[in-house]
């Protein structure tokens, strides 16, 4: 396990990002993994500098893990910010078009369909987002 804890703001996403690639290409994850695991970071860290904290602002925590038979990596995001579940929002309706459909939740639902699974809980006063990933 890897860990890494970064101010909860925007500029931290590319440290965050270069975090995970470093731990993703020492398990010789593919590219398009790679790529996808980079867009759920960029769309649930940018969340969390967003919303989870006040003007005073406050941290995150990038866990990585690694997962055999099959091949997975599990990346969890740990905050101490206001409770909040980003997959209670049901999925927004695709069909209609983007001045019918309410603003946000695409971001979401995109990590929830690239990663194999995603899941969120609150503990200890932490909001804990895990997704988990095949690289085999």
């Amino acid at each position: 396990m890897k860990e890494m804890t970064a101010a909860a703001r925007i500029e931290s996403i590319p440290a965050v990002t270069a975090f995970v690639d470093e731990q993703l290409e020492k398990l010789n994850c593919s590219r398009k993994v790679q790529i996808q695991i980079a867009v759920a970071i960029d769309e649930i860290f940018s969340n969390i500098a967003r919303y989870a904290y006040g003007p005073e602002g406050g941290e995150a925590t990038i866990r990585v893990e690694t997962e055999e038979d099959p091949a997975a990596v599990v990346i969890s995001f740990i905050d101490q910010g206001r409770p909040f579940d980003p997959l209670a929002k049901p999925d927004p309706d695709l069909l209609l078009g983007p001045e019918e459909r309410d603003i946000g939740g695409l971001g979401i639902y995109l990590v929830k369909k690239t990663m194999d699974d995603v899941h969120y809980e609150y503990s200890g006063g932490r909001n804990i987002l895990t997704i988990r990933k095949q690289i085999g």
